[in-house]
């Protein structure tokens, strides 16, 4: 979820006199309970359409795609290799990533086309800067019609739901996104308690957090659950059914009035620097520079003397040579599928826990500041 997206739809200044509209305390987590039949119809739902060995697209549109959506289901899928993975981008040239970040497509739409006449067996649609863009609109409506399982990732489903895929089917998007959603496609059934829903070669995911169940996930279908258990192990030991608690996420007063607070505090505001080297682990640095890019006091900006190709074959774009006077973030030490948890940890420490609990709430992530 953009961070520009909050301010526009109502945070900052506007947010004080809107909170009375809404919840007036900080929500709980209780995920929900997902019957294994419904778990197995998922998997059944993911399941490679064409190819034994699948070939899946992480669609980027260049002026502006969220960061976490589209670093995260490239990372794990490559690392898992159970498929062939390619980072897309509609023309040459960096990908700007939201809230953080640019990274070089590894193909353009048309080379892809050109490449692999057939279509690819999965498009990732990441939630874009513009939320219809005509451009990967028709390139996704175009892969559907030739039998490939399209996966909205977050507010992604919007751009899905402004392509029709949406009308008739069961769904779900970011906490923010869901009454959007519903306007954009009436016909789509919103499916709340889920991280991601399949539904007839459709995939949507609610926030941001999700993409990393799901993409576990699509290796149990691709390849089966002892090799996703295999990559979440390596990753941390993530969890990643479809439980979920909707009723966690919303404008409550707490988070609103957290935002509100930091968003006027200028002089707070500051810059930080992430150094980048070559095989960093993407998914670790797209999680730390969205995390701390979302705190409403911090602009996270990457840091190379060059060009840096990470783990899994992403190339970064530096937005800086040098830290200069930035203060420096670092990357956790730890498994990458536990970034967000560390990222967290700092932010709270840096800025206090209310402005890591809102971050979680962006992330949709169910975090308990210990």
């Amino acid at each position: 979820m953009d961070r520009r997206r909050f301010l526009q739809a109502g945070a900052g200044l506007a947010i004080l006199s809107a909170a009375a509209c809404v919840r007036t305390s900080a929500p709980g987590y209780a995920a929900s309970n997902v019957p294994p039949e419904e778990r197995a119809k998922a998997i059944a739902g993911m399941k490679p359409p064409k190819r034994q060995r699948p070939l899946i697209a992480v669609l980027g549109e260049n002026s502006g795609s969220e960061t976490t959506d589209f670093i995260l289901p490239h990372s794990v899928l490559t690392r898992s290799g159970v498929a062939d993975v390619v980072a897309v981008g509609m023309r040459e040239g960096p990908i700007k990533l939201n809230p953080a970040l640019q990274i070089m497509p590894q193909m353009t739409a048309a080379d892809f086309d050109a490449a692999h006449p057939e279509g690819p067996d999965y498009v990732i649609v990441p939630a874009y800067e513009n939320r219809k863009p005509e451009g990967p609109i028709a390139w996704m409506q175009e892969k559907s019609k030739g039998g490939a399982t399209i996966i909205g990732v977050c507010a992604g489903a919007l751009t899905l739901a402004h392509a029709g895929l949406l009308e008739g089917r069961e769904a779900t998007t970011h906490w923010f996104s869901v009454e959007e959603m519903q306007k954009i496609s009436p016909k789509a059934i919103w499916r709340p308690d889920r991280r991601f829903v399949v539904d007839r070669g459709v995939v949507t995911t609610t926030g941001i957090s999700a993409s990393l169940p799901m993409s576990l996930t699509l290796v149990e279908a691709i390849a089966g659950r002892e090799k996703a258990e295999a990559v979440s192990q390596e990753l941390g030991g993530v969890p990643f059914d479809q439980s979920h608690d909707s009723s966690a996420f919303s404008l409550h007063g707490a988070f609103m009035g957290r935002v509100a607070s930091n968003v006027v505090a200028f002089a707070t505001h500051e810059s930080v620097g992430l150094k980048l080297t070559d095989g960093v682990d993407e998914l670790a640095v797209a999680s730390t520079a969205d995390a701390w890019s979302r705190t409403f006091k911090t602009n996270c900006l990457s840091v190379a003397h060059s060009n840096i190709t990470s783990k899994n074959g992403l190339v970064f774009v530096p937005d800086r040579k040098e830290l200069g006077g930035l203060k420096e973030v670092s990357l956790p030490t730890g498994p990458a599928g536990r970034t967000v948890d560390q990222a967290l940890a700092d932010i709270a420490k840096r800025y206090e826990k209310p402005t890591a609990a809102v971050v979680a709430q962006q992330l949709e992530y169910p975090w308990t500041a210990a």
